[in-house]
């Protein structure tokens, strides 16, 4: 019962930091973002939904797998730097409308995803693969900030 009570507190966390990015990115998305230029490469608006609710719950059952085993203070500090990280772009980009100091930070996430992702290959293969979609997208992300910013 336990165990499931935590897989359920890890993915309610994940979702919820991703709510809270999407109340500051959802109004920005008609008025200021439209207004960007943006790269030939840049996806579709509503493929950014569906993609981060699975890599949130993919997160969620990785910090999970790494939970379990125990003695995992140094893998969930990183863990939780990331989601501060992640949480922390929203907000720079959409918020604040700051492509730059986003593109700082999003590079700053990929390298957090990365620590956690070998600290939690410590504990678990598993957890750690689950980590690489995010990795992808996030490097994917980054380009595309990169572009975003060059452009404007």
């Amino acid at each position: 019962m336990r165990q499931g009570l935590v897989l359920l507190g890890f993915v309610a966390l994940c979702l919820a930091l991703g709510v809270l990015g999407a109340e500051v990115t959802a109004p920005a998305i008609p008025s200021w973002y439209a207004g960007l230029a943006k790269p030939s490469f840049n996806p579709p608006n509503w493929i950014f939904a569906p993609v981060w609710t699975a890599l949130y719950v993919l997160m969620a059952i990785a910090a999970w797998l790494v939970w379990r085993r125990g003695n995992a203070r140094v893998p969930l500090t990183l863990f939780a730097l990331q989601l501060v990280l992640n949480s922390a772009w929203s907000l720079l980009f959409f918020g604040l409308h700051r492509v730059d100091l986003a593109l700082i930070d999003i590079v700053l996430l990929a390298a957090a995803i990365v620590a956690t992702a070998l600290a939690f290959r410590r504990r678990s293969a598993i957890a750690a693969l689950l980590l690489v979609p995010y990795l992808a997208w996030v490097s994917f992300a980054t380009v595309l900030n990169f572009a975003i910013w060059r452009l404007n």
